[in-house]
């Protein structure tokens, strides 16, 4: 049945990706982005579909429109972002989904929440179930998304259990893929820019920290499985791939798939930077009958070709 979706957040990386997979579903998508992450190079190709609508607008400000579900993606993801105006981002967060959580409530429309894996903090159980509480700093430095992003889901569930509002929670876990900005701080686009500009790759600590990658195009899957899913299961639902690796690792995959002749610099661990960082996806499995299908190989591949081109790098370019 064709839909009007509203997706906040929606020129940026995952939004992007979201609103050409709703399109392609037959679906109207109204794209709500304010470009402070998000860009217009994710989503020029869709101006013409006639299905699709932008509207420049942030979500810290009500919003009147109409629409039969709502994907709330709207907040900085990485930390160079998020951190550049902490009280923004939280506000983002949270106000963001008082006024996303009111519309759906006039609208009577599902609304998914795009959480993420930082609400488990630096977490004390490996991997991480959705029942664990976390182990968050609530007044650091990473706090503003971090607790943002829990407040958030407070919100979610307080409207579902107030207003009977149909909702939909899923934590994100490390997602990588083309559409990401290269100056994204995240460490997967940071590597391979930086291997790709013949630059060292900036490795924090001793590089034995971990985490788990998943390919975007697995990630929008899952979303949209959630979203489909019967009405009654909230979540939250960790979405992510379970396998593991360290950043010493990935940092070498990238020197090896790139061909590049960098090296490897170490620099200081951040504040509450978390060691490590897996999924327990049983929920997903058994819910939503998904598990990720791109291996971190391949992933990487076509992440490597995405900036090739956007960067202008001819391919088997050797730096010295």
């Amino acid at each position: 049945m064709k839909k009007t979706i509203l997706i906040t957040g929606g020129a940026g990386f995952l939004g992007s990706h979201l609103c050409e997979r709703l399109l392609h579903s037959g679906h109207e998508v109204l794209c709500v982005d304010n470009f402070f992450t998000g860009d217009k190079e994710n989503i020029k190709h869709l101006f013409s579909h006639p299905l699709f609508e932008l509207l420049r607008h942030d979500v810290t400000f009500p919003l009147y429109v109409e629409a039969d579900e709502i994907y709330n993606l709207a907040c900085p993801a990485s930390p160079v972002h998020y951190q550049y105006d902490p009280v923004q981002t939280t506000k983002t967060s949270v106000h963001g989904a008082i006024n996303m959580l009111g519309l759906a409530k006039r609208l009577k429309a599902r609304i998914l929440q795009a959480s993420t894996s930082e609400v488990y903090g630096d977490p004390e159980i490996h991997p991480q179930t959705e029942d664990y509480w976390g182990r968050v700093n609530p007044i650091g430095p990473r706090s503003c998304y971090d607790e943002g992003k829990r407040c958030a889901e407070t919100l979610f569930f307080d409207y579902h259990r107030q207003c009977q509002l149909d909702i939909k929670v899923v934590r994100i876990f490390n997602t990588y893929g083309p559409h990401m900005p290269p100056d994204d701080g995240r460490v997967v686009s940071n590597f391979i820019v930086q291997a790709l500009r013949g630059e060292d790759l900036t490795v924090y600590g001793d590089g034995s920290q971990t985490r788990s990658f998943c390919y975007v195009d697995d990630l929008i899957d899952a979303m949209v499985l959630m979203m489909e899913s019967p009405k009654g299961f909230t979540g939250p639902v960790n979405i992510g791939n379970p396998g593991e690796f360290t950043m010493l690792e990935l940092a070498e995959n990238v020197l090896r798939l790139t061909g590049s002749t960098s090296s490897i610099a170490f620099k200081p661990l951040p504040i509450d930077d978390p060691r490590q960082r897996r999924p327990d996806i049983t929920l997903a499995k058994t819910k939503l009958g998904w598990e990720p299908k791109v291996c971190l190989e391949d992933g990487l591949r076509m992440t490597i070709e995405y900036f090739r081109k956007r960067l202008n790098i001819p391919p088997h370019t050797t730096f010295v």
